[in-house]
């Protein structure tokens, strides 16, 4: 018969007890920053979601579903996988598209159209870049980065609301 009470005991006393290295005098332990703060948070609507109307936040956003209406995420990132479909305005810090948008867009820093991506709509962002294999129909205006960048009276009125905020085909 084995005796576990004996065993632990052997084992206990052949364990060295951990000593922690020593440490200077004035060292002081710092309390660590989480990894991502509230402003790089990122949402994400999935592939078997639909929504009409607008989308505000104060975060990033991943959109693999569809999305219909205008999408005003300013200072923050938008990317439409290549699940993604939007007939919307999109307005945002970056703007990467994998798959449809229908749509004018203004990036605050760039917008970027991947090879999967299929965009019809006008651009204004001050770096706009189209891989190989994009589709693409429309404006593009590119001024280097300002303060207050303010797009376009076309592009300025069609994300205010006004004429035809967005855009329909048959």
């Amino acid at each position: 018969m084995i005796d576990m009470k004996q065993i632990k005991e052997n084992v206990s006393n052949r364990m060295k007890p951990h000593q922690a290295p020593d440490m200077p005098a004035d060292f002081t332990v710092r309390e660590s920053k989480p990894l991502v703060s509230a402003r790089e948070s990122t949402a994400a609507i999935g592939a078997s979601i639909r929504i009409k109307g607008d989308v505000s936040g104060d975060e990033n956003l991943i959109i693999q579903g569809h999305v219909e209406g205008t999408i005003k995420l300013q200072g923050h990132n938008v990317t439409i996988s290549n699940t993604g479909k939007v007939n919307a305005n999109i307005v945002a810090n970056q703007i990467i598209v994998e798959g449809e948008v229908q749509g004018d867009m203004i990036g605050e820093e760039k917008v970027i159209i991947r090879e999967t991506g299929n965009v019809y709509g006008n651009i204004v962002a001050p770096r706009v870049t189209l891989e190989d294999g994009a589709m693409f129909k429309g404006s593009i205006e590119m001024e280097p980065h300002q303060k207050g960048m303010t797009a376009p009276k076309s592009a300025a009125s069609a994300m205010s609301g006004g004429d035809n905020p967005v855009r329909k085909t048959a």
